[in-house]
């Protein structure tokens, strides 16, 4: 068993991101989808593993809001050079890396890890939904959510904010693409589980220290 499926009980944090073209999850497209794996060092620290991530076209009828494209600076979702692809070979493509991953580390369930997570989960939902994926990757309705672990290990809620408290460099010019914040927020996250593990709060198992 690897020492982050000891860590999280068998679950496997996994950081999402969305960018969408609203705020209602049943109505809005998805617009970005970005999933972050993390991995354990032999020291027991959590660190980025491997990226992945996709744009995504609009499912059919799909809402979007013009405030939402200007705030992601997506002009046209359907531009050919954003080289998207539909809703459901997007999380197929993220989901299969998840589930490889799981087997990889010896978990069974992924955790959805992100900031505002019941934001990015409502979505992930509603889409695996419509494209009639019976069965998600992702424990239903337990989140780790990076904007309240934040707000208690630096005293910011805002992703930006706690990354510079955390000493993370963050770029508001790159922000608020799928990619980019979710690889924030992982840093983010291994950095808060990190420092816990700095102040006694998980101590590795014995057993697991020769692993």
């Amino acid at each position: 068993m690897s020492l982050i499926s000891r860590r999280f009980r068998g679950f496997l944090p996994v950081v999402v991101d969305v960018e969408t073209g609203g705020f209602n999850a049943r109505t809005d497209a998805i617009l970005e989808i970005a999933a972050i794996l993390m991995r354990m060092d032999d020291a027991g620290m959590l660190r980025v593993h491997a990226a992945h991530s996709c744009h995504v076209l609009p499912f059919e009828n799909a809402n979007l809001e013009d405030s939402a494209l200007e705030f992601t600076g997506i002009a046209d979702p359907w531009h050919p050079f954003r080289a998207a692809v539909e809703e459901k070979e997007a999380l197929n493509t993220v989901f299969k890396a998840i589930r490889k991953e799981m087997r990889e580390q010896g978990c069974n369930r992924a955790i959805l890890t992100g900031h505002n997570a019941h934001f990015d989960a409502g979505f992930i939902q509603a889409a695996a939904e419509r494209c009639r994926i019976k069965r998600s990757p992702f424990h239903p309705f337990s989140y780790f959510d990076t904007a309240t672990l934040a707000g208690l290990a630096y005293g910011q809620t805002v992703l930006a904010k706690a990354c510079a408290e955390a000493g993370i460099p963050f770029s508001t010019g790159e922000a608020h693409a799928a990619a980019y914040d979710a690889e924030k927020t992982a840093e983010l996250f291994c950095a808060i589980v990190n420092r816990w593990r700095e102040l006694g709060g998980w101590k590795m198992p014995p057993e697991a220290q020769g692993d």
